[in-house]
C-alpha cells in the first residue's frame, strides 16, 4: 500500500475538520487499518465496520435485505447503502465502503475482480465499479487502494462544497 495516499487523506480530512468511517466486505478492515497507520488518524477516523456476510450488511448497516436477496452483495446499490450505513452508525461526515469478489471463484454471478466502492457524504452518495486482475490478495489490496483514493476525492469534494467553490 502506498501510505502517501492514506497520509494525504488523513491530513486533508483533519484540515477540513471532517470525520471518516469505513464499511468493508472484501477488504475486511484493510482500509480502516491503512488509515490508522497514519499518525494523527484519530483526529478523523471514527471507525470501521467489517460486514463480510449479507446478514451483517442488513442488520448493522441497514442495507436493504430484499436488495441483497434479489441482486447480491456486489452491486452499486449495496455499496451505496453500506457507505450510508457506516456514515450513520459511526456518525461520520464521510464514509467509504468496499464490496466485491476477491476469488478464487466467481460469486453471485460476478466475476473475480469485480469491486464496487461506495462513498456517502453530506452532498450525496455514489459508487464506482472496478475490475481488478490478480490473485485474491492482490485484488483485496487494489480495492483497498482504490477505496482510499475515492475517500480522498470525497474529502476534496466536500471541502469544495463547504467553501462554495
Amino acid at each position: 500500500m502506498n501510505t502517501t495516499q492514506a497520509a494525504a487523506v488523513v491530513a486533508a480530512a483533519i484540515a477540513r475538520s471532517l470525520t471518516v468511517a469505513t464499511a468493508e466486505s472484501l477488504t475486511a478492515g484493510m482500509v480502516a487499518a491503512e488509515l490508522a497507520t497514519i499518525p494523527g488518524a484519530s483526529g478523523t477516523l471514527q471507525g470501521g465496520i467489517v460486514s463480510y456476510q449479507s446478514q451483517v450488511k442488513a442488520a448493522v448497516l441497514g442495507v436493504d435485505a430484499d436488495l441483497l436477496a434479489r441482486e447480491g452483495a456486489v452491486t452499486e446499490g449495496v455499496a451505496c447503502q453500506m457507505a450510508e450505513g457506516a456514515r450513520r452508525v459511526l456518525q461520520a461526515d464521510i464514509a467509504v465502503s468496499t464490496t466485491g469478489v476477491a476469488g478464487p471463484e466467481p460469486h453471485g454471478g460476478r466475476d473475480v475482480g469485480t469491486v464496487w466502492i461506495g462513498v456517502a457524504a453530506p452532498h450525496g452518495t455514489w459508487a464506482s465499479e472496478y475490475h481488478f486482475d490478480g490473485d485474491r490478495a492482490s485484488i483485496r489490496q487494489q480495492a483497498c487502494e482504490a477505496a482510499i483514493i475515492e475517500l480522498g476525492r470525497a474529502v476534496g469534494d466536500e471541502a469544495a462544497v463547504l467553501s462554495g467553490s
